[in-house]
């Protein structure tokens, strides 16, 4: 196992990128990220000055950024801790899943119903803030296109008054039909409507405006024309005055472990253009249409925009 104590990061990604291939575990010494304790008498102890402590956001971070699962940390020594990285099979994705008419890559069957959003805190955290910056608790009707098992509408009953979340009319759009059954069992109440429909053909639903509007990683997807339902749905189906909160998703996900960085299909390593030119449309648009737009998040990219005219 090899140790490091006084190398710099760079010398240590330079050992791991020459040592990880896919599924395997590479283990290495570090100094305890818990600096100056002793974690056998709990005294403070002192190193000299040319060790070098790494946080433990550091690895985690590093973890990720090189497609890793790193594992539960044993101490070594006073001193110094054993680190496991094991590289993540990067073909192993919902990603690369196929979705015809046998297989639905977002159904509740598939790899990415596996998935829970709502547990993840680079989503959930950005999420609930997002709601909270809409007024959600004031708003009458919303609609969520790319609903799936309705994830989304769960946070929104975490944060509002039951008595609120009775009120509001909830309208759930998606492909799937597995994943919009599912959802039907989790609402059933009168106040929740569910449709597997095509969202390009949205308009043969006539449904009525909404006051917020959710989209999260649906409008982007290759079968979508983006601008076109976009500006459709702020032109045909947002009440005036009313909000909407779109999802951009900055990350991958491999083996159900989120990674963060949006994937070029030419480019190895994330690249963020196409996502960002994406986002920037939206919110030239919407500022366009008098609208208060903001961009939060990380991992997904939220963005926010309430409309600053007069009801």
């Amino acid at each position: 196992m090899k140790k490091f104590t006084d190398e710099s990061m760079f010398e240590i990604i330079d050992y791991l990128e020459k040592f990880l291939q896919n599924n395997q575990i590479v283990s290495f010494e570090v100094l305890n990220p818990d600096i100056g304790i002793d974690n056998y008498s709990g005294k403070k102890i002192q190193l000299e000055e040319e060790y070098i402590y790494h946080s433990y956001k550091s690895w985690t971070d590093l973890a990720e950024l090189m497609f890793c699962k790193m594992y539960t940390p044993t101490i070594i020594t006073k001193n110094t801790i054993c680190l496991k990285f094991k590289k993540l099979d990067i073909s192993n994705s919902f990603h690369k899943a196929l979705n015809d008419e046998k297989n639905e890559k977002y159904g509740v069957e598939s790899d990415f119903s596996k998935i829970n959003k709502n547990e993840e805190p680079a989503f959930l955290f950005p999420y609930q803030k997002a709601l909270i910056h809409t007024k959600v608790y004031e708003k009458k009707q919303i609609l969520n296109l790319g609903v799936n098992r309705a994830d989304e509408f769960e946070i929104i009953k975490n944060i509002v008054y039951p008595e609120v979340f009775e009120k509001i009319k909830f309208i759930g759009i998606d492909y799937s039909k597995s994943a919009i059954e599912e959802a039907t069992k989790r609402f059933p109440s009168e106040n929740f409507e569910f449709y597997s429909y095509d969202i390009n053909k949205l308009d043969e639903l006539n449904l009525a405006k909404s006051d917020l509007i959710i989209s999260i990683g649906t409008l982007q997807s290759s079968n979508i024309d983006f601008k076109l339902v976009f500006m459709s749905l702020i032109q045909n189906y947002l009440e005036v005055g009313g909000s909407i909160i779109l999802g951009f998703p900055n990350c991958r996900w491999i083996e159900s472990d989120m990674i963060y960085g949006a994937k070029n299909p030419t480019y190895s390593y994330p690249e963020q253009s196409l996502l960002y030119k994406d986002v920037y449309f939206c919110k030239k648009y919407l500022q366009q249409k008098k609208f208060k737009v903001t961009l939060t998040g990380k991992n997904y990219l939220f963005l926010t925009a309430t409309s600053i005219k007069k009801h």
